[in-house]
């Protein structure tokens, strides 16, 4: 998709998420700048505009089961702000910048630290039972695992291309793990309809990607 197009189409969502606010216009299209311009340093490969407007339209699949949609909404727009490969507290960051920013669209601090927290819980992927919002967003996030098989080899592609700065060798261990933490949970997407459609699809591509893996580990060694 053309980058004019893509960032047309998130600006007009952008403005579909906070049209119940009772922002300034000016504050609101800053922010907005902001949040293209840091999904689009050349640093990134898989977290870009691309990324996030997958996210926004799963959520609009799933926003049956979300509570608060709009801050479901926020913290997708967000959660990947701060992306530094070689860094720790990315979400921690994160949650902070949308801390400082979110007061200019009008939101009460309750609704912030409640978008904040929903941030947070994209580091570990887990929600708690009854948190349906980060349930959402979570599974929204991990919906690329899903993915038609082009699709996946595109993302691993560019989650690799993420951390070119990280040696063959140990990429493939510290990949694998990733891969193999999301086989070994009972269940990867949290959501009802996300479990009956993308699990099994999951899966099977995180299977194949650890078995891609294992292959050009051992090709490496031999």
């Amino acid at each position: 998709m053309h980058q004019e197009i893509l960032h047309n189409i998130l600006l007009s969502r952008w403005q579909e998420t906070i049209k119940h606010l009772p922002f300034n216009q000016i504050a609101a299209n800053q922010i907005f700048n902001d949040i293209i311009t840091a999904y689009s340093t050349p640093d990134r490969y898989y977290h870009t505009c691309k990324h996030l407007l997958h996210i926004l339209i799963t959520i609009d699949n799933l926003k049956t089961y979300t509570k608060n949609l709009q801050a479901v909404q926020l913290a997708a727009w967000f959660h990947d702000i701060i992306y530094d490969t070689s860094a720790k507290d990315n979400e921690k960051k994160s949650a902070e910048y949308a801390g400082e920013l979110l007061p200019n669209l009008g939101l009460k601090n309750n609704n912030i630290s409640d978008i904040q927290n929903l941030i947070l819980h994209t580091k570990h992927h887990q929600a708690a039972a009854d948190d349906v919002d980060s349930q959402v967003l979570l599974d929204a996030d991990l919906a690329i695992l899903a993915a038609d098989s082009i699709q996946y080899q595109e993302y691993a592609t560019a989650i690799r291309q993420e951390y070119a700065w990280v040696p063959q060798a140990e990429y493939i261990v510290g990949r694998q793990q990733v891969l193999e933490r999301f086989l070994q949970r009972d269940r990867i997407y949290f959501t009802p309809l996300m479990y009956a459609t993308a699990e099994e699809i999951a899966r099977r591509n995180l299977q194949q990607e650890i078995e891609y893996l294992q292959e050009k580990g051992d090709k490496a060694e031999k």
